[in-house]
């Protein structure tokens, strides 16, 4: 017997997806400012330590550690690291991340980061940080494992007491490393569940790296019942969200700029409700797409997909959550509304239990009210960007 569309119901109202997604209708009255943007509480789920640090903190641990940086100034190692621009390879991106792992060698080192990568999150208003990276990338001065989490941790635990602000830690698995590295990080993740590691991930380059050479590692996470997500249809196309959704159980997708490719994932995507870790800016400097107009952001949210919208590297990309929310209305028409549905995504998308979630969405929704309540009223020439 053939199935019946919600759409063919006799109750079926018509009203499309997209028209009716959001939980909260934000007063058409309103004016989209960065100011506005900024005050309102926000997530950032796909955010790499490695990628977000501050340029004074690189040359000032660099000196400490008397290291060589390809220039000793905040204005030549923004130009070094290609700051903000669009790269011309891949080989010219990963120039940043050779930069910033010579310097986060060292448990101090580590703590620091992750410290002022929370400090500064909190103050742009995201309430709630996932903070990622690969412990196996930072064992070249004889750290161990451990204590790489381990001073990571300490770094967000004491962001938190100072700002209030809730952070987490995924570890990732790199692609490009051999699958017996991933288990060992797995293993480690394991251990740290409910001590601060909150999921797991498959970061580094997708072509001939298949992520079902990791599946033994996933398979160990989900039998744990820890939370995973994975790099997938960003540098490579569809069928690597295939692989991530299917031979690794990825309850989140890092990127799926490639997913509107194939129809069919794409809608399976959907119906399974599996949310997307979508990273604008990053995706035009890496080439995943030609530019902020191109990207496939506004088509899967006005289809109906849990998107959620992050910074990647903040550092390399020179971005803040605000600054993405900001371009997806001016560069990609995004209304306000949909801005709201993207920031209340980011919440329901968290790696939290259920009920920890609750609690967060019903005052983040009441936050979100307030805060567009407080706008509507102030008058226009207040609005303004500064």
């Amino acid at each position: 017997m053939a199935s019946i569309r919600d759409d063919e119901l006799p109750s079926a109202t018509g009203i499309p997806s997209a028209a009716r997604r959001a939980d909260i209708s934000p007063p058409p009255a309103i004016e989209v400012t960065e100011e506005l943007l900024h005050a309102l509480p926000k997530t950032d789920l796909h955010c790499h330590l490695d990628g977000s640090m501050r340029l004074k903190t690189i040359l000032e641990l660099a000196e400490q550690q008397k290291i060589k940086l390809p220039a000793d100034d905040v204005d030549g190692l923004a130009q070094a690291i290609h700051m903000g621009q669009v790269c011309q390879s891949l080989e010219e991106y990963l120039v940043a991340f050779d930069v910033t792992l010579s310097v986060l060698q060292t448990a101090e080192a580590l703590y620091r980061a992750a410290h002022e990568l929370a400090v500064d999150a909190a103050a742009e208003n995201v309430r709630y940080l996932e903070v990622r990276y690969s412990p196996a990338l930072h064992l070249q001065k004889g750290l161990k494992m451990t204590t790489v989490i381990d001073s990571v941790l300490e770094g967000l635990r004491a962001a938190k007491r100072e700002t209030g602000i809730k952070c987490g830690v995924i570890v990732c698995g790199i692609r490009h490393i051999n699958p017996q590295t991933s288990m060992r990080l797995a293993e480690l993740s394991v251990a740290y569940k409910n001590r601060g590691v909150i999921g797991f991930d498959l970061a580094g380059a997708e072509a001939s790296f298949p992520a079902k050479d990791h599946k033994e590692a996933f398979q160990l996470i989900l039998k744990n019942n820890v939370n995973c997500t994975a790099h997938a249809g960003e540098a490579f196309g569809p069928e690597s969200i295939g692989q991530a959704i299917h031979y690794l159980g990825a309850h989140r997708i890092g990127h799926g700029t490639r997913l509107r490719e194939d129809g069919d994932l794409l809608n399976y995507v959907n119906d399974h409700r599996i949310p997307l870790e979508v990273c604008p800016s990053s995706n035009v400097q890496t080439g995943a797409v030609p530019s902020l107009a191109a990207h496939p952001l506004k088509f899967y949210l006005d289809y109906g997909l849990r998107v959620t919208i992050n910074t990647d590297n903040r550092l390399i990309t020179d971005t803040t959550v605000t600054k993405e929310l900001w371009l997806a209305h001016k560069e990609m028409g995004l209304a306000l509304e949909d801005l709201n549905t993207l920031i209340v995504s980011g919440f329901k998308s968290a790696f939290l239990p259920f009920r920890e979630k609750q609690d967060m969405l019903r005052a983040v929704n009441q936050e979100i009210s307030t805060t567009l309540a407080a706008f509507e009223k102030r008058p226009t020439a207040m609005k303004q960007p500064a």
